[in-house]
């Protein structure tokens, strides 16, 4: 049976937004462009607190490496239901890794609050959060509200989305951070084998606080500058709409 292939979204506030809003988030939160993790002035643009962050990255010999060796000596993702601190989806369709990033920052810690009841998010979640890892992916893969809202924003992109076929040969991957309701720092990422606990943050600790950049995208960029690597990512931030 061939697997179900999407068409690759761009990481931009755009796209992701339209995509939000389609799935069930409330028009009160949006994503914002982050265009420095580093420049304060840069960082005080952004609402605070921010809920999420989706980055997307290339998948370089380095990154590859380092997840493959963090991986091997981990079992299938077992957990499920109320007790998770997060809800973690495996990717199994092609390509779909940047609306599931979507999805692993909507439904997940405070922004899971702004969910309207009865929406596609909103279904999702109640089918997925008593299943089983494959189960819960099967939830995604069938979910035909899922695939229309992702074709309907890979349209909206800077520039022209690649066909799924040529997808294949990019090698980028989507990555969300987000402070889960145990207070920790998870790194989402739907072709790991499950949700990666990067630490505890504090109370007044969001995202974009320098604790929470140093355990996530700091340790991703630090694996890649340690080998002289391939620095290029993008990331967008999910907080309050400022209009």
């Amino acid at each position: 049976m061939t697997k179900k292939l999407f068409t690759m979204l761009e990481n931009n506030p755009q796209v992701m937004n339209h995509l939000a809003y389609s799935l069930g988030l409330d028009r009160s939160f949006s994503f914002h462009d982050v265009y420095s993790l580093t420049d304060p002035d840069l960082l005080a643009v952004i609402p605070r607190p921010a809920l999420a962050l989706l980055v997307i990255i290339p998948l370089t010999p380095t990154w590859d490496e380092a997840r493959t060796a963090e991986d091997k000596d981990k079992g299938e993702y077992e957990r499920k239901g109320e007790e998770e601190p997060v809800i973690w989806f495996k990717q199994t369709i092609g390509h779909a890794c940047g609306s599931i990033g979507l999805v692993h920052c909507l439904l997940n810690g405070e922004a899971s609050k702004h969910v309207q009841s009865g929406s596609t998010l909103d279904q999702i979640r109640n089918a997925a959060l008593p299943k089983t890892m494959w189960e819960r992916a099967k939830v995604l893969e069938d979910s035909e509200a899922f695939e229309k809202a992702h074709a309907e924003a890979a349209k909206l992109g800077d520039t022209a989305a690649p066909t799924p076929e040529e997808g294949e040969h990019l090698g980028q991957h989507f990555v969300a951070f987000v402070k889960g309701k145990d207070g920790h720092l998870w790194e989402l990422e739907g072709g790991r084998k499950g949700p990666l606990d990067r630490g505890l943050l504090k109370d007044d600790e969001d995202v974009l606080s320098p604790a929470a950049l140093e355990m996530g995208i700091g340790r991703l960029i630090r694996i890649e500058s340690e080998h002289g690597g391939d620095l290029r990512f993008s990331v967008i931030a999910l907080a309050e709409s400022m209009d």
